[in-house]
């Protein structure tokens, strides 16, 4: 039987432009016209194990759900729940079991991307010649050169440093991998080496992962399960093959998931981050 990693139960967030407002969860879908509803009563689970991808267009409310999933926002209705801790109730518990990469990496610029590292594996308790060498083992395999390893951050690409943030997230062993626009910005060959090894920590240590993307593609061939998001809402979930399924080929030609999108939604996609 399949364990659930991820239980998303009619979440609901709202931006509210009314500062009076004060939040209620019988009250939170009482929405004037000012307001954002960002996440809008939406469900889903996902498996332990799973890559669950969430396309969507621009505003669709993608970010929003996975910073309601890592705790960086609360719910204005609905429950979230990861490997069984509520994200209200016990955010601590979450934190410890999650990481994130956002399409913005934050870091200490002026620190190399080993020193960065080293102080993110300290504050999860990580410390010795281990996990230096796992350090090491991690940014080579993403393509980062060991001249690179000890220049600061800020004389790196915006690529490389998405690099960095990614490797910085899988040091840790996270059991759920939260992955909000990771090749953003990636040069090609960057950015297959990024699904490659997004696909090898789920078949070695079996990580979950839960990636927004921007790419259909690149959503076809790394997930298991597709939910596609517009308007805050989730308009279509399913594996690539059932989504394309649902859509009538044209020319004799099999639909592409561009073309699913493009059906479910009527939109094309932007390059820009969701609210």
């Amino acid at each position: 039987m399949n364990e659930i990693a991820i239980n998303v139960e009619n979440a609901c967030k709202i931006f509210r432009k009314d500062k009076t407002w004060i939040r209620n969860r019988k009250n939170s879908r009482s929405v004037n016209k000012k307001d954002v509803v960002a996440v809008d009563r939406i469900s889903f689970t996902v498996q332990k194990g799973e890559i669950f991808g969430v396309p969507g267009p621009n505003g669709s409310g993608k970010s929003t759900l996975v910073r309601l999933i890592a705790t960086l926002l609360l719910p204005d209705g609905g429950t979230v729940n990861v490997m069984g801790y509520d994200v209200e109730k016990n955010p601590m518990h979450v934190q410890r079991l999650i990481n994130r990469v956002s399409v913005e990496a934050s870091f200490f610029k002026k620190l190399s991307p080993m020193e960065n590292l080293l102080y993110g594996a300290r504050l999860y308790g990580l410390q010795g010649k281990v996990f230096r060498q796992r350090i090491y083992e991690i940014l080579k395999r993403l393509g980062i050169e060991e001249s690179s390893i000890h220049q600061p951050v800020e004389e790196m690409s915006r690529g490389m440093q998405q690099k960095v943030a990614i490797a910085r997230a899988l040091l840790t062993q996270p059991n759920v991998l939260l992955l909000d626009e990771p090749t953003t910005g990636l040069d090609p060959r960057s950015k297959l080496e990024v699904q490659a090894l997004i696909r090898e920590f789920k078949e070695k240590d079996g990580t979950t992962i839960l990636l927004t993307t921007h790419d259909m593609k690149e959503a076809e061939i790394l997930c298991d399960r597709i939910a596609i998001m517009d308007n805050g809402k989730v308009v279509a979930l399913d594996t690539p093959e059932g989504l394309r399924a649902r859509v009538v080929p044209k020319n004799g030609q099999p639909p592409t998931m561009e073309d699913v999108f493009l059906e479910l939604t009527g939109k094309k996609f932007k390059e820009d981050q969701d609210p």
